[in-house]
């Protein structure tokens, strides 16, 4: 499943395996809007679907829907899980780089991808 933020507004997103076995996707930001799933994929669909409703809910009561912050938006934290080796060769080379651990995987996929900067 392709994963537009846009869906989310620019809200970040946790996804972890929940005590029975079921993915449970919410937002960091506002973590009453969550959904489950039996795959992370699916998880994210129920989000969305949970998120809209929340929207619908927000505009019915005349409430602003909340918005992320332009702090937030520029301060997004991304969790990978990675090889225990991985870990420690980048951390090696984030040393003799003199830079974090966090700037040099910054680095490294700002290289592989391209970026749309959007005004």
């Amino acid at each position: 499943m392709k994963n537009n933020h846009d869906d989310f507004d620019g809200f970040t997103i946790k996804i972890f395996l929940d005590e029975d076995g079921d993915y449970l996707a919410h937002f960091i930001e506002l973590p009453n809007v969550s959904a489950f799933g039996p795959t992370p994929a699916e998880a994210l669909i129920e989000l969305k679907t949970a998120w809209e409703l929340m929207k619908e809910c927000y505009q019915e009561d005349n409430v602003p829907v909340p918005q992320v912050s332009a702090r937030e938006l520029n301060d997004v934290l991304f969790n990978v899980p990675v090889d225990p080796q991985l870990y420690h060769r980048l951390a090696d080379e984030a040393a003799k780089a003199g830079m974090s651990l966090n700037a040099l995987v910054e680095q490294k996929l700002a290289g592989t991808i391209s970026i749309d900067k959007r005004p």
